[in-house]
């Protein structure tokens, strides 16, 4: 008889997601598959699957698996799409996009962070991931554009620049807000006249700043 050797919290992460409303099964699947246990710290194994954020390096977070799961579904990622991500952190979420689209660039600030995730991603063997120590909110011209974009981090406003880097039809979904309060999830789609936006949830993440970290 096949015994299940999921751990109960990992059940219980599979279960709260359905519970939540995250109904797309091809990120219910990769939300499974994707061993979120690795992208914590290692004090903090036995919590990787519950329902919170947890905290990592360089005062950064690792969003609770709801807001991953449900983000992600906000995309409607298909296997031909570019994805941009802005804030690697521990790369748990460009994981995730990598398993649903064809190609993933992620941006992080911090180089330690950028360096952790890399390695992380590397052993992992999720080749079609590069990530990029820089600026979020001045992504290199030579990158081109995107068919989805995913902030992970708070901004104030959402740049003008940023939204331009959509593909016709893209979506771009970030945390819209002020860094010490609660922010609103934003969902942004390019149109042939121009671009719908629609306020979806409130969530809180830190937030997004300009530049490189001088240090970390």
């Amino acid at each position: 008889m096949a015994v299940n050797s999921d751990p109960p919290e990992k059940m219980m992460f599979q279960l709260t997601l359905r519970r939540r409303g995250i109904s797309d099964q091809a990120v219910l699947r990769t939300m499974e598959e994707v061993p979120r246990e690795v992208f914590v710290e290692l004090r903090d194994r036995a919590d990787a699957y519950r329902d919170s954020a947890l905290a990592i390096a360089c005062g950064q977070t690792i969003s609770q698996p709801f807001v991953v799961a449900y983000m992600t579904e906000q995309l409607q990622l298909q296997k031909g799409h570019r994805v941009l991500e802005i804030g690697t952190g521990s790369g748990y979420q460009a994981a995730i996009l990598s398993r649903l689209s064809k190609q993933v660039l992620t941006i992080e600030r911090y180089r330690t962070l950028a360096e952790g995730a890399r390695k992380r991603l590397e052993k992992l063997g999720y080749f079609n991931i590069e990530v990029l120590v820089g600026d979020g909110f001045d992504v290199p011209a030579g990158a081109g554009d995107f068919d989805r974009i995913m902030v992970t981090a708070a901004m104030e406003q959402i740049p003008d620049a940023l939204i331009r880097r959509l593909e016709p039809g893209g979506i771009l979904i970030a945390p819209v807000g002020p860094h010490q309060a609660v922010q609103t999830l934003v969902r942004v789609v390019r149109t042939g006249s121009g671009f719908d936006r629609k306020e979806l949830v409130d969530v809180r993440f830190v937030p997004a700043l300009p530049g490189i970290a001088r240090e970390l």
